[in-house]
C-alpha cells in the first residue's frame, strides 16, 4: 500500500482547492440545466393544442368504443361460461 503524505507535515485535512471544483462544475452544470429549460420551453410554444370540440368529441369516440368493447367481452364471457356449465 502506497501512504499518501501531505507535501506540509504538520498540515492534515483536506485539499482546499476541491470546494472551488465543485463549485466550477455545478456552474457548468447549472447551464445546462437552464438551457435544457428554455429548450423545453421553446418546444411547448410550438405545440399546437386542440381545441375544445376536438377534445369533446374525442373523448366521446373513446367512451363509446369502451362500452361496444365491454358489451362485446360480456357477451363471449358468458357464453364461455355457458359451454363450461354445458360440459361440467
Amino acid at each position: 500500500m502506497v501512504e499518501r503524505r501531505s507535501p506540509k507535515p504538520n498540515v492534515e485535512g483536506s485539499s482546499p482547492s476541491w470546494p472551488v471544483f465543485i463549485f466550477i462544475n455545478a456552474g457548468i452544470y447549472m447551464s445546462k440545466i437552464v438551457g435544457f429549460g428554455k429548450e423545453c420551453l421553446a418546444e411547448l410554444r410550438k405545440v399546437v393544442w386542440p381545441t375544445r370540440e376536438d377534445v369533446i368529441s374525442a373523448v366521446k369516440v373513446v367512451l363509446i368504443s369502451t362500452v361496444i368493447v365491454a358489451i362485446f367481452l360480456g357477451v363471449i364471457d358468458s357464453f364461455f361460461v355457458a359451454c363450461i356449465g354445458w360440459f361440467f
